[in-house]
């Protein structure tokens, strides 16, 4: 059940991340998912260090930093996915 939550977490965070950044991420949706499943990792690992990473009720902290991460790992999973593919479209 632990991976399907992840991959459930994964494509909320990554769906989030490509709304929250400005202009239009080429990625696809697979990837972005892949992408928040990635961010959401690093963001537990940070509220870990941290010391927020369990926390009695909902632990905002938490979801903050699995948000940044993903913002941060779409927007670059983003730029190296067009400098791979190419910048032409079909």
């Amino acid at each position: 059940m632990g991976w399907l939550w992840a991959i459930i977490v994964g494509f909320v965070l990554g769906l989030l991340a490509k709304a929250i950044l400005p202009g239009k991420q080429h990625s696809p949706l697979w990837l972005t998912t892949v992408f928040g499943i990635i961010g959401a990792v690093i963001g537990n690992a940070l509220a870990s260090s941290f010391g927020i990473a369990e926390t009695r009720g909902i632990d905002w902290g938490r979801h903050a930093l699995q948000l940044v991460a993903a913002l941060v790992i779409v927007g670059l999973g983003d730029m190296l996915y067009l400098s791979v593919r190419g910048r032409r479209r079909a």
